[in-house]
């Protein structure tokens, strides 16, 4: 009994290991596209609710997919064209990769085999309006809905299956306006944009479509790639964008929409963000001041002169806007009488009298006599030195008083010759 629950054991924990290994590696994805073992393929299909989520997109709104690191959703618009939508329709099937159409209505109604061979393959059709006009940002509410329901119309009617038409819809040239939006979400359409567009509708070579796609999908790290299935450099495109994904480990996700009988798949609110803030992100902004709703909103009354520690006749005196509760004899403690308190004899007293001043005057005086005597004698005896010197430079002054008598006398000799 114990080596049979240990053989068992151990297979079970090979097959979960076997499991573990075949979903993470993209084989496990080419493994449901025969005769293509190195295909992309599509890893997971995820099943999401109009009604919740609304508007997705980080090109234009808050929330997108709930898609994980190095996930990526293809997305076409203004097809079906048959000279290159056939071309990019094959190059899908080749790899097993299930994308979504957004249809334009003339199309549909002029390629109805398009739209028909779209759903035969698997892959997900929404709707992009009946002729795709620019001016949905300006639209009043007569024009935009012939847009929006001929565009409906015209795209269900091309298919077998009516109810295979997606509830998705995306406002040509992402030009998004409020009441568009609004009456897309009432009829329970959900509103694409898209995280990263590849320019592909521009006048630009090829290979700058196919450098668009990958750098901006490497800067985002997941996210729906919005192209083009009627351009001819989306075509020359779309086989290169296909290898760089399998050779940097993109996995394509396919998006459907959810039904009675396929319930959407299970989410988080933070998975519909692209990149969700974490602990370790620090917020860029303050977060918003909430609007608190008070339950009682009635003011409470201003004081009045009654509740004011004043006099009746100083009340008109007190200032109208500041008038307050100011009972400080209720607030301060009654100064004790030890704080008045004067020791006789002390110098304040006596100076509180012309007698007491002149007798302060002469303590003083009193107090100053042995710093003066002290400071005499020491200045006394710092002088000694200098008489000193001083004696001994007295016997060159006779010299000089000598020699400075003879001047006046030649003088004196003079005037009397000349008299």
């Amino acid at each position: 009994m114990i080596g049979s629950s240990v053989v068992v054991r151990t297979r079970s924990w090979i097959v979960l290991c076997l499991g573990l290994l075949t979903v993470g590696a993209p084989a496990a994805y080419a493994a449901d596209c025969p005769g293509h073992p190195d295909a992309l393929g599509t890893s997971r299909t995820l099943v999401v609710d109009p009604r919740e989520h609304p508007r997705i997109g980080t090109m234009q709104y808050r929330e997108t997919l709930p898609l994980k690191d190095h996930e990526v959703v293809l997305t076409f618009d203004d097809g079906p064209l048959p000279k290159y939508s056939n071309q990019v329709l094959k190059m899908l099937d080749d790899e097993c990769i299930k994308a979504t159409f957004f249809i334009i209505g003339q199309q549909a109604k002029a390629n109805p085999e398009g739209v028909r061979k779209l759903v035969a393959a698997g892959h997900t059709v929404g709707t992009h309006s009946m002729s795709h006009p620019l001016t949905f940002d300006r639209m009043p509410v007569e024009k935009y809905e012939p847009e929006i329901n001929g565009g409906i119309e015209w795209t269900s009617a091309a298919m077998t299956d009516p109810s295979k038409l997606a509830p998705f819809f995306r406002i040509p040239g992402l030009m998004r306006a409020e009441g568009v939006e609004n009456y897309l979400i009432s009829r329970g359409i959900q509103v694409w944009s898209a995280d990263f567009p590849a320019d592909d509708w521009r006048h630009v070579s090829s290979d700058r479509v196919y450098q668009l796609a990958i750098q901006r999908l490497e800067a985002k790290g997941k996210g729906i790639l919005l192209l083009h299935d009627i351009q001819a450099r989306t075509v020359a495109a779309l086989p290169k964008i296909i290898r760089d994904l399998k050779a940097r480990g993109y996995r394509i996700v396919h998006v459907v929409p959810a039904t009675p009988d396929r319930p959407a798949t299970p989410t988080t609110p933070v998975e519909w963000l692209l990149h969700p803030p974490t602990e370790t992100t620090p917020i860029a902004r303050w977060p918003a001041v909430p609007n608190f709703v008070f339950t009682e909103t009635r003011t409470l009354p201003a004081p009045a002169l009654a509740d004011l520690n004043a006099q009746t006749e100083h009340q008109p005196l007190l200032p109208r806007r500041t008038k307050g509760q100011t009972d400080i004899a209720s607030t301060l403690p009654v100064p004790g009488h030890d704080l008045f308190s004067i020791p006789e004899g002390s110098v304040e007293v006596l100076l509180s009298t012309t007698l007491s001043r002149r007798a302060a005057t002469r303590m003083a005086m009193a107090a100053e006599t042995p710093r003066a005597g002290k400071d005499k004698a020491a200045k006394g005896k710092a002088v000694k030195p200098h008489a000193a010197r001083t004696a001994r430079a007295a016997p060159v002054a006779p010299k000089h008083a000598a020699q400075a008598k003879p001047r006046p006398t030649r003088v004196a000799t003079s005037v009397k010759k000349r008299a």
